[in-house]
């Protein structure tokens, strides 16, 4: 089944979790807040199958809930499957 990831920066504490996890999904900005480098944090594109592991590493490694995983795309919007 297809995930889709994405980070509410909202609540990202940068603390690195996610990049230690998921180096290919998940890369951090000049402040160092996380978002996924799929598709610049929009949580619409399909994270590849390869990736699905680390992706859900990174997930479960996030202190501050702020790392997003969905059968569906989020439009750009972190909340959309709460």
């Amino acid at each position: 089944m297809a995930k889709y990831t994405m980070v509410d920066q909202d609540t990202c504490i940068a603390c690195g979790a996610c990049g230690a996890a998921a180096p290919d999904i998940y890369d951090y900005d000049d402040e160092g807040i996380a978002y996924s480098i799929l598709d610049q944090n929009k949580g619409n594109y399909e994270v590849p199958d390869i990736l699905e592991e680390d992706m859900e590493d990174a997930f479960d490694g996030c202190p501050t809930d702020s790392i997003k995983v969905a059968d569906e795309p989020f439009d750009g919007d972190p909340l959309k499957h709460e």
